[in-house]
């Protein structure tokens, strides 16, 4: 892990835990995995972006105060309660937006997203 990340957690430094396990995952689906810390997100590059972790500092209503949010890109719309927003910036991309609270939002489900969305990027021109 960078340095970067681990100063991108100095705001909210109780989400680090959830970071490490989910890059974990992350980095063993897909091996050639990049990632890129900005100021306000961590992004996740296959050839592509497909995914990216911020941190809610400026939380939407409805968002747990501390957790990660996890945003992925689908060639489909996914549908799920725990997806807390879905939009279509372009035809046939869908974005997702899903919070993680706790190691055990940590599941199947979320990790069958990243596979996909890092297939879904890996499929791109």
């Amino acid at each position: 892990m960078q340095t970067e990340e681990l100063l991108f957690f100095d705001p909210m430094p109780q989400a680090l835990p959830l970071y490490q396990a989910l890059r974990e995952h992350v980095a063993a689906a897909c091996p050639d995995l990049r990632v890129k810390v900005s100021k306000t997100q961590i992004s996740f590059y296959h050839r592509r972006l497909f995914a990216m972790v911020s941190l809610p500092l400026r939380r939407r209503k409805g968002w747990p105060p501390c957790c990660l949010v996890v945003t992925f890109g689908l060639g489909r719309r996914a549908e799920s309660p725990r997806i807390l927003q879905a939009i279509e910036p372009y035809p046939g991309r869908w974005t997702h937006h899903v919070p993680v609270e706790t190691t055990g939002d940590l599941d199947a489900e979320l990790f069958a997203w990243l596979d996909e969305a890092c297939r879904f990027a890996r499929s791109k021109r």
